[in-house]
């Protein structure tokens, strides 16, 4: 497939992000690039927030549980 190259603007910290991002995945920018956007069109980015908004809507009593008795114990502790 025939490769275009486009230009943008981003902030430097938006950029070193992009960059380190891009490295940790073995990707180069551009590859990196044109997987967010793969991903973003295809709605698999919205899918994933939609399950880990059900997700954590369905179990954010465990959540809650557990929260709570970590506070607690640190309390007991500091008693």
């Amino acid at each position: 497939m025939a490769k275009t190259q486009l230009g943008a603007r981003v902030e430097e910290d938006v950029a070193e992000l992009a960059k380190k991002r891009a490295a940790d995945l073995g990707l180069s920018i551009g590859d990196y690039l044109a997987r967010l956007v793969q991903d973003d069109t295809s709605g698999l980015r919205a899918r994933a927030v939609d399950a880990a908004t059900r997700f954590l809507a369905e179990h954010q009593a465990v959540f809650d549980e557990a929260e709570d008795a970590q506070y607690a114990s640190r309390g007991a502790r500091a008693a």
